[in-house]
């Protein structure tokens, strides 16, 4: 995966953003265009483009499907794929909008895959400089989107991942990918096999082919991307 663009990294960014990627797309069962937009991609925390909507960060090892989950959700290709895990270095930002509206609604945050040999280690050690401080203290961010291939038996960096996202207090909903590889029965199998490595995770199997668990996922993200709009607007409780 690498950067779509030439335009690598913004700060600030004006809308209605041009040229953006259409799809009808079924959620919740109501046909509606998804539209999204590359914003930037950042490898240090002052290149974070200027917390404003609810944020949506994708994470999961580099051979996950992740990059092909995030396009199956937009209908286009958005992220790349690539044959070599491991290819995308930076968090890579993408704006989310509806017909009909002014200016986006969400933001894509697709994270640098780990679990990768070398690759993996080198991410690693960016973890503290930019990724971390993103899933700590981002104050837009609203659902962690944690992807893990259900054709393979738990990992145990998938584990460091969800305990991390646990002590950081996010959110997070557990996606197991490439779910038409499976027989039914070898689904079942398998989700119940994640479902006892990760008993607090909410559970939803997905595929990128077929389309399997997108109006599930996509009721997901807006209805934490709500949760967090609202939170916001009201803000903290009153301590008198």
């Amino acid at each position: 995966m690498g950067c779509p663009t030439s335009r690598r990294f913004c700060e600030t960014w004006e809308f209605p953003l041009p040229a953006l990627a259409i799809l009808s797309l079924p959620i919740a069962h109501l046909s509606m265009r998804v539209l999204a937009q590359f914003l930037a991609a950042a490898t240090d925390v002052s290149q974070f483009p200027v917390p404003s909507l609810p944020e949506i960060a994708f994470l999961g090892r580099s051979n996950v499907g992740k990059s092909s989950v995030i396009n199956s959700l937009v209908g286009t290709k958005l992220a790349r794929t690539s044959s070599t895990p491991g290819r995308t270095r930076s968090i890579n930002f993408f704006a989310v909008r509806w017909p009909g509206k002014p200016s986006p609604e969400l933001i894509f945050a697709d994270l640098p895959g780990y679990g990768y040999a070398k690759i993996s280690r080198e991410i690693s050690g960016d973890w503290p400089r930019f990724i971390e401080p993103y899933l700590n203290d981002r104050p837009t961010l609203a659902l962690c989107v944690a992807l893990v291939d259900v054709n393979v038996p738990p990992q145990e960096s998938d584990r460091q991942l969800l305990k991390f996202l646990n002590a950081s207090r996010r959110g997070f909903l557990l996606v197991a990918t490439k779910s038409d590889r499976l027989s039914n029965n070898q689904l079942h199998s398998a989700l119940r096999v994640l479902a006892r490595e990760y008993p607090a995770a909410r559970l939803l199997p997905y595929s990128a082919k077929t389309g399997a668990g997108r109006s599930e996922l996509w009721n997901e993200i807006r209805q934490a991307a709500r949760q967090l709009t609202i939170a916001t607007a009201f803000g903290p409780p009153s301590a008198n």
